[in-house]
């Protein structure tokens, strides 16, 4: 007799009888005979009683197919074939269509779902082949039926569905020091521990380039300023001693001798230890400066997983108020100014300035000069972004100003939103942590639904919607969440060996596992996130407005975020994880629900009228405000979606000469407690020759009269080349975006 039932992704559950018997019951409701319940009954006996203690789903489907054939039914064991046949050749039929796709490099929402993957060439080909056959092997193998109806009805995306079978975590901040003074093994060379700034440089960008290749999120270091100090003394020494060599005199007492700045200053007049000194300190800002200019260079040119995709990239820094970490940090800013190239502007690494009282954000901040450099910067080349380490979210009691390791205590985000820091089994603290995965709720669907079973504009029609909204909602939530956990014992059953560099040198715990022990025990460091997508639509369609237009729906907004907020934290209780609610940065997602929300509820105005859903907690891009009521109705959104969120400002023309909106952004962020933001501006780009300016409208290059011009743009969070590889939903968007400061405004209050 059968008792426990093998599924298709491994799983063991109990024997339900009824599943036999609607399947057999629907094969007969498609014939002309109809139902007949009792040779239902008899079948299913029979195949529950003559079965093996436990059996597969297979197994069970043919002993129901033979049943069938030996009874006097043959009409219905020819439907009942010809539906498991069906949907084999409905999945077969769906893959080769995307796969011609592919083969025609046609450009369509497939081919371009990630904007900075060339799916065009061999390598992003293969990329996709491998990604669209492995979406269809999850929703059969390892979803469980509540998710996989959740998926098929649009109410639910699991995010990197195509990486789930690999057990591959997100991503992860690393701490880089490990790297730089250990070493580490890649492949089949070693890498040494390093000596001197160039090799650092190299070694930073080996670890990303390599973790890449086992994670299918991004790579970020949370202190480069802090990690690379250190080789910026090694270097100076090495220039020191090169003198001592040349001259044949000690000149050891410079070694550790306290310096206030590296700063490059000519030789004239200087004498005896003033000159070597100098002489050395010229060289080793020189040397820095080609170290970073390689960095980003590397980060802009390897190319270190399939489909041509450079790495995912990101680096904190503006808090080490070192001689050493502020040349590290100066030079990155001036090498991000020149650009790349014939002059471009570089894409990755994502550049994040941590912002902090008492170091870099008051005039009488040590680093108070370097952050007016990072804005000049940020205005010519959209980074660094700006990360508020003040605000109340991101603080923490053990940070102490004298502290040379603080940063270990200080938020890190990954350039794109994602977050981690609150931790239930560990530190406090991004280094060495990142998201495991993360799945997203379509609330407009759920509010769509609402809309149209109670109409009206009174406020008792209101109530009920929003009453059955909620209902809903916290259903949706229980599945999400049941997914995540579902998720995370997949992953915990990988062995620390698959991710040789990750557990052994970068995730938090790892390096205390043998290479064929389960990664079960660390991976808990990790947090999983429950996004949303289109809050704006979701209002409009419960209340007539978004939030950006009313303070009603501002409130319900507001409700409806804190409501996820403590339904995570029921989760962290219940499943022992790092839950957190993300503001998700959705690209292909924005128009892949909208397109089927349209199409199930037709074209409802503010709701499903465009091509996307706006992205997480935004004020719609087409809606026209000042900056300064964005953030009013955004930034108490940052709070409660610690999975990662971000805020931006547009800004007309060019934005190179006025670096005082940058610092506006992030005065407006100060006072408003928001946690993390940037500033979007309009850069051209000759995609012949690379020229850039911020002319409005340019139409031929000025350089080579090229007339192949594109605009360089922010899509979620990270910078894109071109925008021929934008999605349709995300070029909608793109084309609807209204500024939020009027062209040589200098201020926003």
């Amino acid at each position: 007799m059968i008792q426990t039932v093998v599924k298709r992704d491994g799983r063991i559950v109990g024997f339900n009888e009824q599943k036999i018997m609607a399947a057999i019951r629907k094969a007969m409701m498609t014939t002309d005979k109809g139902e007949d319940e009792r040779l239902i009954g008899q079948i299913t006996d029979h195949v529950a009683q003559r079965g093996q203690s436990q059996m597969t789903v297979e197994e069970i489907q043919d002993a129901v197919e033979l049943e069938l054939m030996k009874s006097s039914r043959k009409d219905v064991a020819q439907k009942y074939i010809a539906y498991r046949n069906q949907r084999s050749i409905a999945r077969k039929a769906k893959t080769r269509d995307i796969f011609l796709d592919i083969v025609n490099v046609k450009s369509n929402d497939v081919t371009r779902e990630n904007a900075n993957m060339n799916a065009d060439t061999p390598a992003g080909m293969m990329m996709k082949f491998a990604s669209e056959s492995t979406k269809p092997f999850v929703d059969d193998y390892l979803l469980s039926d509540e998710a996989r109806d959740a998926v098929k009805g649009n109410y639910l995306h699991i995010h990197d569905k195509d990486y789930y079978p690999t057990k591959s975590l997100t991503c992860v901040q690393h701490p880089l020091d490990n790297i730089l003074n250990c070493g580490f093994i890649a492949g089949h060379g070693a890498s040494r521990p390093a000596k001197r700034i160039e090799t650092a440089s190299v070694l930073a960008c080996i670890s990303m380039e390599c973790a890449q290749n086992e994670m299918h999120g991004g790579q970020a270091i949370p202190a480069f300023d802090f990690y690379l100090a250190p080789f910026v003394r090694l270097t100076y020494i090495e220039e020191v001693k090169y003198l001592e060599d040349l001259y044949g005199e000690d000149f050891s007492a410079l070694y550790d001798e306290p310096l206030m700045d590296y700063l490059k200053q000519p030789l004239d007049g200087l004498k005896g230890l003033d000159r070597v000194r100098q002489h050395a300190i010229n060289k080793t800002v020189g040397r820095v400066h080609q170290a970073m200019e390689a960095f980003i260079h590397n980060m802009n040119t390897i190319h270190s997983r399939g489909g041509n995709q450079v790495v995912f990239s990101s680096i904190n820094y503006g808090t080490d108020t070192s001689a050493e970490g502020r040349c590290v940090m100066r030079e990155i800013l001036l090498s991000t100014y020149e650009g790349v190239g014939g002059g471009e502007t570089a894409i990755f690494p994502i550049q994040i300035w941590k912002k902090k009282r008492g170091v870099n954000y008051l005039p009488e901040d040590r680093n108070f000069d370097l952050y007016q450099l990072a804005c000049k910067v940020t205005a010519r080349r959209f980074f660094p972004n700006f990360l508020n380490l003040d605000a109340t979210f991101n603080q923490t009691d053990e940070w102490r100003a004298d502290d040379p390791k603080r940063y270990l205590h200080e938020v890190a985000t990954m350039g794109c939103r994602t977050r981690v820091f609150e931790n239930r089994f560990g530190p406090k603290t991004s280094i060495g942590r990142g998201n495991l995965s993360f799945t997203t709720i379509n609330i407009v669907r759920l509010a769509i639904e609402c809309m149209q079973e109670v109409s009206g504009d009174g406020q008792e029609a209101k109530e009920q919607r929003i009453a059955k909204f909620f209902a809903r909602l916290d259903g949706m939530l229980e599945v999400a969440a049941k997914q995540l956990d579902d998720r995370f014992q997949f992953q915990k059953t990988a062995l620390a060996k698959q991710f040789p560099l990750l557990m052994k040198s970068l995730w938090i715990g790892g390096d205390k596992l043998k290479p064929n022990e389960t990664i079960e025990n660390v991976i808990n460091q990790g947090t999983l996130g429950i996004g949303f997508i289109g809050l704006a639509e979701c209002l409009v369609a419960l209340t007539g407005k978004h939030h950006g237009e009313s303070e009603e729906a501002q409130q319900l907004g507001l409700r409806i975020i804190t409501y996820m907020r403590d339904r995570v934290n029921e989760f962290s209780e219940r499943y022992h994880h790092n839950y957190s609610v993300l503001a998700t940065p959705a690209e292909g997602l924005a128009g892949r629900f909208t397109k089927r929300d349209r199409k199930d509820f037709g074209s409802l105005p503010g709701i499903t009228d465009r091509d996307y859903y706006t992205n997480s907690n935004h004020v719609p891009v087409y809606y026209k405000c000042s900056a300064r009521h964005k953030a009013e109705v955004e930034a108490p959104y940052h709070d409660l979606t610690r999975g990662g969120h971000i805020f931006y400002v547009e800004i007309d023309g060019d934005a190179t000469h006025n670096p005082q909106v940058i610092m506006s952004v992030v005065d407006m962020m100060d006072r408003l407690n928001m946690g993390y933001g940037s500033v979007n501006h309009n850069r051209n780009r000759c995609m012949d020759c690379g020229y850039e300016n911020a002319t409005q409208d340019l139409k031929e290059c000025p350089r080579c009269h090229s007339h192949n011009i594109d605009r360089l743009q922010r899509i979620t969070g990270y910078l894109v080349g071109t925008t021929d590889r934008w999605n349709s939903g995300k070029l909608a968007e793109l084309n609807d975006r209204v500024t939020h400061i009027d062209d040589g405004e200098q201020t926003l209050f």
